[in-house]
């Protein structure tokens, strides 16, 4: 028994120094990036686009662009992905069938998303003719997060207590109102927190874009889903390429301000959650 609980020891030890050491990296990164980039947080990089010298570069295309594509993901992929939640955890039989869907999707949580970008580029830049667009971007980070909001979804469900539904079904109401009425208001804490944490990864993503041709450099804004686009991470990727020095620095900016708005999406996601939460009573 010693020799079991000296390994267990070292193993918790082990577990903290690693925790220690990512938490160590994380820091000193960002101390590197805030370094650089301060001195290039001002107006001008929020209302400049982007230009061949670095003193004038901006991300006004790059920030548009992002918005265009987070809104209109969202809106294909929070009803799809809530939906199909619905229907696998309140509708759909306890079978074979329904075992081999469910395994698949946690399958495709899991799959790289540059793979979803050549799905993309083939589907929706190609066969669906939508070109280098914002709605061919959107599609094709709906399908990079939908397995994330399907999954996260099925799970706050599944911690609503059947008691509340058995209660429902006794009072005469349908399965449908009982869902509506009961399941998800007490599972939207969950839900919301999942969704948010979904739609920040999806604009952290700049592998699926680059995938599908979207544009590294912008001089606009886009004005309709069908224009072309760029977004902040494939904007900071395409400066931090850049052989000039100068082009770093306004990169770090860059990452400062998609790091912001990620810490933004977060705290909203606690705050709804929060708020929500008050209302539900198990």
């Amino acid at each position: 028994m010693n020799w079991r609980r000296a390994i267990s020891k070292l193993f918790e030890f082990a577990c903290l120094g690693a925790t220690l050491a990512s938490v160590a990296l994380l820091v000193v990164l960002l101390a590197n990036v805030v370094y650089h980039g301060a001195s290039r947080l001002n107006w001008n990089l929020l209302t400049s686009f982007p230009s061949r010298f670095p003193d004038k570069a901006g991300i006004k295309a790059a920030l548009w662009g992002s918005v265009w594509l987070i809104s209109l993901t969202t809106l294909f992929a929070v009803p799809v992905g809530v939906g199909a939640a619905v229907y696998l955890e309140e509708y759909g039989r306890r079978n074979w069938w329904q075992r081999i869907v469910e395994t698949n999707i946690s399958n495709l949580a899991g799959v790289p998303s540059i793979v979803y970008g050549i799905l993309g580029l083939g589907l929706f830049v190609r066969a669906l003719a939508f070109d280098r667009s914002v709605l061919a971007g959107s599609l094709t980070m709906t399908l990079v997060i939908l397995p994330i909001v399907i999954i996260s979804s099925q799970e706050a469900l599944r911690a609503v207590p059947s008691s509340i539904r058995h209660a429902s079904y006794a009072l005469g109401a349908t399965r449908w109102q009982t869902v509506w009425h009961q399941v998800l208001p007490a599972a939207l804490p969950g839900l919301l927190t999942g969704v948010v944490l979904a739609i920040s990864r999806a604009m952290g993503e700049a592998a699926p874009l680059i995938m599908i041709g979207a544009l590294t450099y912008v001089a606009f804004v886009p004005k309709s889903p069908m224009d072309p686009f760029t977004a902040l991470p494939i904007q900071i990727f395409n400066w931090s390429s850049r052989p000039q020095e100068a082009f770093r620095d306004v990169a770090a900016a860059g990452i400062i301000v998609l790091l912001v708005l990620l810490l933004l999406m977060n705290a909203a996601a606690v705050i709804l959650r929060h708020r929500s939460g008050k209302n539900v009573r198990w």
